[in-house]
C-alpha cells in the first residue's frame, strides 16, 4: 500500500493523477451530512489556497544535471522570452556563470508555434545530443508514455525519434523509457509491450520483439512490479551498444480485476487488468539478451519456478579490465517469500548464471535499488572488482564490499546504526557517503564513512542543523546540491563543497512561508517519544491549537499510517494540514509503532513479521492510552483517529478491536481484508496464506467488523486501482449485517491518491473535518 502515508499537504499531494469526473456523494446507514454545513470559513479559506498556488505553494528547482564530472550543471529555467516554455540552462559550479545551452526557441517542432513541453531529459555520452522527454502521459502512478525528440546542439536539428517506424510504436504519448546508447548512435524504446531500436544515423527503425501483447510485456513491467518493487524501465543497452538486456513478464493465469466506471458514458464502461492476489498466480519473469541489430533472445538459465521468483533489478556488470565489451548480466533473485535475496553473475552469450552471494533474513529481504562497482585500487585491492550492497545481516542496515571473485562480504560502515539510503561513492577521495541518523530516528544527515571499512562513520551535515536532508554528489565528489527541511524551515536548495559543506551559493528558499504557515498557527510542532507495553518508545508528532492553555482540555486527533512503508513523525515540513486542523481547535498527533522504516535496527522493522495490523494497533491504542494519561489537557472522550490506505486500516482496527477508545474515525481507501491485496506487497510482511492463515484472518478488520461502538466515516474512490473498492464494499455488507450504523463516501473513479477531479481534495478535507467537528467537538473546555 504504497501511497504517500503522511498527513500534511506536501506528503498527501505526492500521488496526484488525471482528472476525473466532479464527485458525487454516495452515501450509505446515517447520511454524512450536507457539504454545505461545512467547517469555519477560514478553514475552507485556508484550504483552497493549500489547494492552489498560493502563498502556500512550495517552490523547487527544476532536477539537475551534472556535467563534466561535477564542473557544471544543468537545469531546466522560465524563458525570457516565453515563460510557459522552459530553457535549458548551464551554471559553472565553482563560479556561477550561467549559459543558456538551449533556448526554448530552439524546441518549436516543425509545424508547431509554440516550444513543447520538457518533462524530462537525457544527455548522449558524448555531449553532442540531448534526448527530450515530453508529452508525458500517466501508466498508474508515473507520467512514463509520451514523445522523445533528438535535438543535435551543433546545428539545433531537432528530430522525433520513430518517425519512420511503424505507427503502433511511434503513435503520439506511445513511447516508454527511449534511451541513446552508449555509443550515442541509436535510441531503444518500448511500445506496446515491444521493444524498438532506431539507428540515428539513418534513422531505420528495426523492432526487436514480436511477442508483445495483452499478456507478454517486454522491456517494462507488470503492474505488481511496478507498485511494490518500483520498477518500470526494464531494458538495458550494453556498455559497447551491441545489445539489449530485458525482462519478459508473461501474465497468462494471472488473475484478471475489473476497475468499472459509471459516469463516463450513459453504460458503463470496464477497464481489465492483471492483479495477483496473495497466494495465487504470479507473472512468470525472465531475462532476455538480444542484439540491437535484431534476432533471437538468448534467454538467463535461472533455477526454480520462474512464476515464484522476482527479478527486481538488472544490469550489466562491467568489464573486470576496464574494457566496454561486456558479456556479464548482474540481476537480483529474490524468492516469492522475499526472505532470500541470490544475486547472479549470467553470461549474456551462454546464458549460464553463477550465484555469486545470498542474502536472507528470517522476516525478509530488503531489495537493493542499484548496482555500484568499486575498481580494484578504490576498494584497497590489487586484482578484483567489489560491489557495494547493503545488508541487516548483523542486525543493523549496513553497507558492505562483495567480492566478485569470491562473493566475500567486507564492511564498510562500522557504527551502531543504519544506513537509510547510500547516496555516491567517491572512489577518488576513498570515502562512501549515505544518509543515516544513529542519534534521533525523525531526522536525516549525510555521513560517510572510509571505503576500506577502517574507521568510524563520520557526520559531514553540519551539527548544528536538524532536519531532513538530501544530497546530490557530483560525479568528482567535490560538490552537493544539498536539500533539506524541518518543521520550522521551509524546503530550500543549495550548493555546497564537500567535505567541508562550506556554502557556495543559494539555488532557491521558501523562506516566505514561515510567516505564512504562522500566520495559522504560532506554535511550534513538538516531537516527543511515548512508551508502550514492552519498554518500546514510538516516535511522536505533537501540533497544538493557537493558543493553547495547558489547564483545559482538547479534543485530540490522531492521524495514523503504521505500515511498513512509510513513517508519520519526521522533522520536515510537512505539517500545514496539522497546523490548518490544529487551529479549529484540536490537537494533533501521530506515533510510528514497530515496523515503520525508522533506523531504529533490523528488529524494530521486522518484528511485526506475520502480524501486520495486530501488533501495530495494540500498540497505537496504547499509545493514545499513555499519551491521554501523561497529558491532562486531552479530553479522553474527545479522540478521533484518521488515515489513508494503510491508515485506513489501522483506523477501522482501532474502531472494531478495541471499541470506546476512540470516538470518531475517518477510514480512507482502507484495506478491509489482506486477502483481497496483492502478492508482493502482502506476502513479503505477512508469508504465504497457506502458512499464516491466522495472521492473514487477525490482521484483516473485516474480521473484527462487530466491535464497532463509535462513529465511524469510510471514503473511498470506486476507481482505485491499488487497494481495491471491493473491499469496502465487502466491508460494508459485514457492518450493515451486524446492525452497526456508519457512514460512507464514495468518490466515483478516483484513484487510490483520491485527489482527480475539481473539487475533490478541497471536499474530502472539508467532509472529514466537519465529521470530526460534528462528533469530536473542537475547542478547550
Amino acid at each position: 500500500m504504497q501511497i504517500c502515508p503522511a498527513l500534511s499537504l506536501n506528503r498527501l499531494l505526492c500521488a496526484f493523477a488525471i482528472a476525473c469526473v466532479a464527485c458525487l456523494p454516495v452515501l450509505s446507514q446515517n447520511a454524512v451530512p450536507a457539504p454545505t454545513e461545512m467547517p469555519s470559513k477560514e478553514f475552507t479559506d485556508t484550504l483552497k489556497s493549500v489547494f492552489s498556488n498560493g502563498p502556500f505553494h512550495v517552490k523547487s528547482p527544476s532536477e539537475s544535471r551534472w556535467l563534466d564530472g561535477g564542473d557544471r550543471y544543468t537545469i531546466l529555467e522560465p524563458s525570457a522570452l516565453n515563460p510557459a516554455a522552459s530553457d535549458l540552462v548551464a551554471y559553472d559550479t565553482a563560479t556561477g556563470k550561467r549559459t543558456v545551452l538551449i533556448a526554448a526557441s530552439k524546441l518549436i517542432p516543425a509545424g508547431a508555434t509554440k516550444p513543447m513541453s520538457i518533462d524530462n531529459y537525457t544527455w548522449s555520452a558524448d555531449k553532442e545530443s540531448i534526448l527530450i522527454f515530453s508529452n508525458a502521459q500517466k501508466v498508474w502512478r508515473q507520467r512514463t508514455r509520451g514523445d522523445y525528440w533528438l535535438l543535435r546542439l551543433a546545428d539545433g536539428k531537432l528530430t522525433r525519434i520513430g518517425a519512420s517506424g511503424p505507427k503502433e510504436a511511434t503513435a503520439d504519448a506511445s513511447m516508454m523509457f527511449a534511451k541513446l546508447s552508449p555509443d550515442s548512435k541509436a535510441v531503444a524504446w518500448v511500445s506496446h509491450n515491444n521493444l524498438y531500436v532506431e539507428d540515428l544515423a539513418t534513422q531505420s527503425v528495426r523492432q526487436l520483439t514480436s511477442d508483445g501483447s495483452a499478456d507478454i510485456i517486454n522491456g517494462t513491467t507488470d503492474w505488481v512490479t511496478e507498485e511494490e518493487l518500483s520498477l518500470r524501465d526494464a531494458f538495458r543497452w550494453s556498455p559497447d551498444s551491441q545489445s539489449i538486456a530485458y525482462l519478459q513478464f508473461d501474465q497468462s493465469g494471472v488473475g484478471e480485476y475489473t476497475l468499472i466506471n459509471d459516469t463516463r458514458a450513459p453504460y458503463p464502461e470496464t477497464m481489465l487488468y492483471k492483479y495477483p492476489h496473495p497466494g495465487g498466480t504470479n507473472s512468470s519473469v525472465r531475462v532476455g539478451v538480444l542484439s540491437a541489430t535484431g534476432g533471437a533472445t538468448r534467454w538467463i538459465n535461472l533455477p526454480g519456478d520462474p512464476r515464484n521468483h522476482y527479478i527486481p533489478r538488472m544490469d550489466w556488470a562491467p568489464n573486470p579490465a576496464g574494457s566496454i565489451k561486456s558479456d556479464t548480466l548482474i540481476l537480483e533473485y529474490l524468492n516469492r517469500k522475499q526472505n532470500d535475496n541470490q544475486v547472479y553473475l549470467a553470461n549474456a552469450a551462454t546464458g549460464e548464471a553463477k550465484m555469486l552471494f545470498e542474502d536472507t533474513d528470517p522476516a525478509w529481504v530488503d531489495i537493493v535499488d542499484k548496482f555500484e562497482w568499486l575498481t580494484p585500487k578504490a576498494a584497497g585491492k590489487s586484482s578484483q572488482q567489489n560491489l557495494v550492497w547493503l545488508s541487516e545481516k548483523d542486525g543493523w542496515r549496513h553497507a558492505y564490499l562483495v567480492s566478485r571473485t569470491t562473493g566475500e562480504l567486507r564492511l564498510i560502515t562500522n557504527f551502531p546504526g543504519d544506513v537509510v539510503e547510500e547516496v555516491a561513492l567517491d572512489e577518488a577521495g576513498g570515502y562512501f557517503y549515505f544518509i543515516a541518523s544513529p542519534s534521533n530516528p525523525i531526522q536525516r544527515f549525510l555521513y560517510r564513512s572510509r571505503i576500506d571499512g577502517k574507521g568510524t562513520p563520520e557526520r559531514v551535515t553540519p551539527q548544528d542543523l536538524g532536519g531532513m536532508h538530501n544530497y546530490d554528489i557530483s560525479p568528482n565528489g567535490k560538490w552537493a546540491i544539498h536539500s533539506w527541511s524541518s518543521a520550522t524551515r521551509p524546503p530550500s536548495d543549495e550548493l555546497v563543497e564537500l567535505p567541508t559543506h562550506k556554502l557556495v551559493r543559494s539555488m532557491i528558499d521558501n523562506n516566505q512561508l514561515v510567516a505564512t504557515l504562522n500566520a495559522i498557527d504560532p506554535i511550534p510542532v513538538e516531537f516527543t517519544e511515548t512508551k508502550v507495553s514492552g519498554d518500546v518508545t514510538l516516535s511522536t508528532f505533537i501540533v497544538k491549537p493557537t493558543n493553547f492553555d495547558p489547564q483545559k482540555k482538547y479534543p485530540m486527533l490522531v492521524y495514523v499510517y503504521s505500515e511498513p512503508a512509510g513513517a508519520t513523525v519526521n522533522d520536515s515540513w510537512a505539517y500545514t494540514m496539522d497546523k490548518i486542523m490544529a487551529r479549529e481547535g484540536y490537537v494533533v498527533v501521530s506515533f510510528d509503532n514497530q515496523g515503520t522504516p525508522e533506523p531504529k535496527g533490523r528488529d524494530w522493522r521486522k518484528c511485526i513479521y506475520g502480524d501486520i495490523g495486530v501488533r501495530s494497533s495494540k500498540q497505537q491504542d496504547e499509545a493514545i492510552t499513555e499519551f491521554t494519561r501523561q497529558h491532562s489537557w486531552i479530553d479522553p472522550a474527545r479522540i478521533g483517529m484518521w488515515g489513508h490506505s494503510g491508515g485506513g486500516s489501522a483506523t477501522l482496527n482501532q474502531m472494531f478491536r478495541y471499541p470506546g477508545h476512540v470516538a470518531a474515525g475517518v477510514a480512507i481507501a482502507p484495506m478491509a481484508d489482506q486477502l483481497l491485496y496483492d502478492t508482493i506487497y502482502q506476502e513479503r510482511y505477512m508469508g504465504l496464506p497457506a502458512d499464516n492463515a491466522k495472521g492473514y484472518h487477525d490482521g484483516s478488520p473485516i474480521n473484527f467488523a462487530q466491535g464497532l461502538t463509535g462513529h465511524l466515516l469510510i471514503i473511498h474512490g470506486s476507481g482505485d486501482d491499488n487497494v481495491h473498492f471491493q473491499g469496502t464494499e465487502m466491508l460494508v455488507d459485514k457492518l450493515v449485517a451486524a446492525g452497526k450504523p456508519f457512514e460512507f463516501m464514495d468518490y466515483p473513479n478516483r484513484t487510490h491518491a483520491l485527489s482527480e477531479g475539481q473539487g475533490t481534495l478541497l471536499h474530502r478535507f472539508t467532509l472529514q473535518m466537519h465529521y470530526f467537528e460534528e462528533y469530536v467537538p473542537p475547542g478547550p473546555r
